[in-house]
């Protein structure tokens, strides 16, 4: 028999689910709703707080053809999670080229983003300065100290609390 962390078994599935991060929860379902949706997130937080779970949830939010108060839909065609290496940041600059085939955005979520190397940085730096419209990142991390500043400044930053 496998075992199964409980954050894989019971990880929620929509923002109602999301318990200690309402601010968080409420301001990005008021950008859903009101279609003002940025370029760039970055989700920090010590482990355990939702990041990935929210990024997760709001990926599939924002490509739901009829969002109602930020609800996700069941699916993202689009959502990529993303491994931290050069070659995979290097991958997305290829394909941000084109917009998504199914849904309005394509969403990468990299997770522990602190991970990435300088070269990583510096490519998804290009990406991220001129990103096209169609185009959402999600940055997660425990470590946001160890995130270049010119990657910060691009990003909207939401600090997750512990419950």
């Amino acid at each position: 028999m496998s075992y199964t962390a409980l954050y894989r078994k019971w990880r929620t599935v929509s923002f109602e689910d999301v318990k200690g991060q309402d601010p968080i929860v409420q301001t990005l379902k008021n950008q859903i709703t009101s279609e003002r949706i940025g370029h760039a997130y970055l989700f920090c937080g010590t482990r355990g707080t939702g990041k990935t779970s929210i990024a997760k949830i709001f990926a599939r939010a924002v490509n739901c053809e009829h969002p109602v108060d930020g609800s996700p839909c069941n699916e993202c065609p689009t959502c990529r999670s993303i491994q931290s290496g050069l070659e995979n940041i290097r991958d997305i600059r290829e394909q941000v080229q084109y917009p998504p085939t199914e849904g309005r955005y394509r969403v990468y979520i990299i997770d522990e983003v602190h991970m990435l190397s300088i070269g990583a940085f510096n490519a998804l730096l290009k990406t991220l300065e001129e990103p096209p419209s169609y185009v959402i990142f999600i940055l997660a991390t425990t470590e946001v100290h160890k995130i270049p500043i010119t990657i910060l400044s691009r990003c909207q930053r939401y600090d997750f609390k512990r419950i």
